[in-house]
């Protein structure tokens, strides 16, 4: 087995049995200084870590509000007097709340869902078979990933020089990765002349998170911060540029971390393909276009404080949309697990579901 698939970069582990188990999350906000796992012992725990940026990535909070769903009712069992219904339902609702933008969210929590009104048996069975789907999204999410990595490697013939934005790894997912995923696969290929990560302000995911990543399992890149890619673009030291994605919407917009727009023009500019990776899980036909996609805004804190240090002062004010779209036009090809999607994406989005 070659390195990159090797990869042990994980973002959540479930630990002991069903019955008195919990799940631990690698607590993203603290690397790459130090790596501590948390124990999540309740499903309000959960939320709160997908919420504070414990875990983060869309996959990646899909595959932890199940387990969390799966953990809220098993502490349920033994409360008799709530209907299994309305716990249920309360449970989708506390993390469904959570992050708003990723579609993966809902998509893992309409799963949960599905199980649950298909079920006729016991409580103590329900909350097996909800284990049962919580690990089948992990371990679906990972297979998927790989699949989606050799599409993506295979759009190249040659050693690349790639840029990449934010942290789509296996933090991200469920291992391995979505655009990382593609660029483990390049360098396991011998594809991969360089990668650029941008740093991501504000959260810095590219320079905390895909630059551990990239140590882990010994693929060489170079950090920038994200205002140095237009020198890099000009300089033709890009062949292309290879994104993660939160949300695609059915005409083929994407909703991807803040500064996924800019470096779309750039490319646009320059000539220089985009490729967005993105598993089918987060493809939405029900949101028409970016426009409908609800973009989520995070505490001014994230922007105008760097760790412990502030940097902005503090009767200032400071807007932090943490994510953007990027219109279809500008997106050359969508990388999904079962192919590589070009325009016109109206058509050939639905066409994957159609499978």
């Amino acid at each position: 087995m070659s390195k990159s698939m090797e990869s042990t970069v994980i973002p959540l582990r479930w630990i002991g049995d069903r019955g008195q188990g919990h799940l631990e999350m690698l607590d993203q906000r603290k690397l790459p200084g130090e790596e501590v796992w948390i124990a999540m012992k309740s499903p309000k725990a959960v939320a709160d870590g997908i919420r504070d940026m414990v875990i983060r990535g869309a996959p990646a909070i899909g595959i932890a509000a199940a387990f969390g769903v799966a953990l809220g009712m098993r502490n349920f069992a033994h409360d008799p007097m709530t209907s299994i219904e309305s716990e249920l339902s309360r449970l989708v609702e506390q993390f469904a709340a959570t992050r708003p933008t990723a579609v993966n969210l809902r998509w893992a929590l309409q799963r949960c869902q599905k199980v649950a009104n298909d079920f006729d048996g016991l409580l103590d069975e329900l909350v097996d078979a909800l284990f049962d789907e919580a690990h089948a999204i992990l371990d679906e999410d990972r297979a998927n990933n790989l699949e989606l990595g050799r599409h993506g490697s295979a759009l190249f013939d040659e050693p690349v020089q790639v840029l990449t934005h934010c942290n789509t790894g296996g933090l991200a997912t469920g291992g391995y990765g979505t655009a990382l995923g593609i660029i483990r696969c390049l360098d396991d290929e011998g594809k991969l002349k360089r990668v650029w990560i941008d740093e991501t302000r504000p959260y810095l995911q590219g320079a905390r998170l895909t630059t551990w990543e990239c140590l882990q399992d010994d693929i060489e890149g170079t950090l920038i911060t994200d205002s140095m890619a237009a020198h890099l673009m000009k300089n033709g030291e890009v062949d292309a540029v290879i994104t993660g994605t939160d949300r695609v919407a059915a005409n083929g917009d994407v909703a991807n971390k803040i500064g996924t727009y800019s470096l779309a023009v750039l490319c646009k500019s320059h000539g220089i393909p985009l490729y967005v990776a993105s598993p089918l899980s987060t493809i939405d036909l029900d949101t028409p276009s970016g426009a409908e996609i609800p973009i989520e805004e995070r505490s001014r804190d994230e922007v105008a404080t760097i760790g412990d240090t502030t940097i902005v002062p503090a009767s200032f004010d400071v807007a932090h949309p943490a994510f953007d779209v990027t219109p279809a036009e500008l997106v050359t090809a969508i990388v999904t697990e079962v192919g590589v999607v070009e325009p016109p994406y109206e058509e050939n989005l639905q066409r994957l579901f159609d499978l």
